[in-house]
């Protein structure tokens, strides 16, 4: 199985352009934790994969948490007393304060104002901000439109509903070889921004996409589109039995803007899925850092919470919360590139290559090293130095002895895993190597050299 070979016979030009269009499609889409816009965001993420949509009531408990009210919105605005509106969520939804209770009233400037919020330092953009669990009412706009309020009176309305419902998720499940599961988890409630929020749905969306192509699947794949925090926690609680499955998980979030990649690691550290992610960027061309695990940020901390302790990592460009526009109506559709969702998309499809084929291997002829030449695996001409395909070759046959996986061999040989994998399968169809099934693909730790 090989996910980027099928990536590299399309043009990535064209895949970023796609990504960023899809992107589009979703952004003006007021999502939140619960209610139509995230069903309305599932529906056109179940036009490109054949999503299954579970819905939980409001009240059920999940562990130390309990499935919230369903929020809904149909209109808001902040108008004077002439009926001019000042302020319109029609206009730009991060307007209003997220789960906003209803209200309709004419009150003075200074009853409004503690229910105004900006951002100063940044006077032309509107913060996004959220009343998920204790109910209030509020607007968010720039510091100009704040400083361009006079002292009269203003009729605020929010016409909105808070009520029993349905914490709706979304879930596309690719059963393989193995029952053992690769996890890809994104959240979808926050409304118009696109870098946190869009670019990891459109990329995990397409990424489903390519895997759904491969017939000789050897993992399961599970691909969740849930709200933040209280969505993971919801499908923990309702899986719980199961959730030992997952050998390996990716968190995806923030992955459109310019910035280099950046990996949070999962709470093991040292799990498969740590070592895979920072082999793929070590050899993907652009920047990138490795994070140790933190217990905040996205929903790897829920997967990664003592209970569960599963190997799931977070994959991100610039950090959550690092970056000005983070939660401001400038992370909008020009702030992510195409051409990052591609790059970002195909550092994914590398990982999956990676977990994919990562196996143990015994070379057949072990008592000093075979001669290539005669089969027609080493250079013609002798003397100069030796190439990355001879180089992996030798590397492969070495340390192929039922012990070392392909990673640890990639690892060890600075070589990209591509070229050792490589290697291996010709070196296979050459007699030189055989793989034992037993351990291939296992979940195991890796070889100390």
């Amino acid at each position: 199985m090989r996910l980027l070979n099928e990536l590299d016979k399309d043009d990535l030009t064209k895949v970023g352009r796609t990504l960023h269009s899809f992107a589009a499609e979703l952004y003006p889409i007021c999502r939140s934790i619960t209610g139509n816009g995230i069903r309305q965001t599932l529906a056109l993420i179940g036009n490109q994969i054949p999503l299954q949509t579970v819905e939980v009531p409001t009240g059920t408990p999940v562990f130390d948490w309990t499935v919230p009210k369903e929020w809904n919105i149909r209109d808001a605005y902040i108008s004077k007393p002439n009926g001019k509106r000042i302020l319109d969520f029609r206009d730009c939804n991060l307007h209003v304060l997220n789960y906003s209770s209803p209200v309709h009233a004419t009150i003075p400037l200074n009853e409004l104002r503690p229910h105004l919020f900006t951002l100063p330092q940044y006077p032309e953009w509107v913060p996004y901000r959220t009343s998920y669990y204790q109910e209030t009412w509020g607007f968010c706009l720039s510091d100009n439109q704040m400083l361009n309020l006079k002292n009269e009176d203003y009729e605020v309305c929010i016409d909105s509903t808070l009520e029993d419902g349905q914490l709706t998720y979304g879930e596309y499940y690719l059963p393989g070889r193995s029952a053992d599961e690769v996890l890809v988890s994104c959240h979808a409630c926050h409304p118009s921004l696109a870098n946190d929020n869009l670019s990891g749905l459109v990329v995990a969306a397409y990424l489903a996409k390519l895997v759904a192509q491969q017939q000789n699947r050897h993992y399961s794949y599970r691909f969740l589109f849930v709200p933040g925090t209280i969505g993971a926690i919801t499908w923990l609680a309702k899986n719980r039995e199961n959730a030992g499955r997952v050998r390996h998980g990716l968190v995806l979030t923030c992955i459109g803007d310019a910035g280099g990649f950046h990996y949070k690691k999962s709470r093991r550290g040292n799990a498969e899925i740590d070592r895979a992610v920072a082999q793929v960027l070590r050899h993907c061309g652009e920047p990138h850092e490795i994070l140790e695990f933190s217990p905040y940020g996205y929903d790897e901390r829920q997967f990664c919470s003592p209970g569960f302790n599963l190997p799931v990592g977070c994959l991100m460009r610039s950090v959550w919360g690092s970056f000005p526009e983070y939660h401001t109506s400038a992370d909008n559709l020009d702030f992510i590139r195409p051409e990052q969702l591609a790059g970002s998309l195909r550092v994914c499809a590398g990982v999956v290559d990676l977990l994919e084929n990562n196996r143990r291997y015994c070379n057949q002829i072990p008592y000093c090293e075979p001669q290539l030449g005669k089969r027609n695996l080493y250079r013609s001409t002798g003397g100069d130095a030796i190439g990355t395909e001879t180089s992996a070759r030798l590397w492969v046959l070495n340390f192929s002895d039922g012990e070392h996986s392909l990673l640890d061999i990639a690892e060890r040989s600075g070589l990209p895993f591509a070229a050792i994998s490589d290697a291996a399968e010709v070196l296979s169809l050459a007699g030189l190597l055989s793989c034992n099934h037993a351990i291939a693909g296992e979940h195991r730790n890796h070889r100390q050299f």
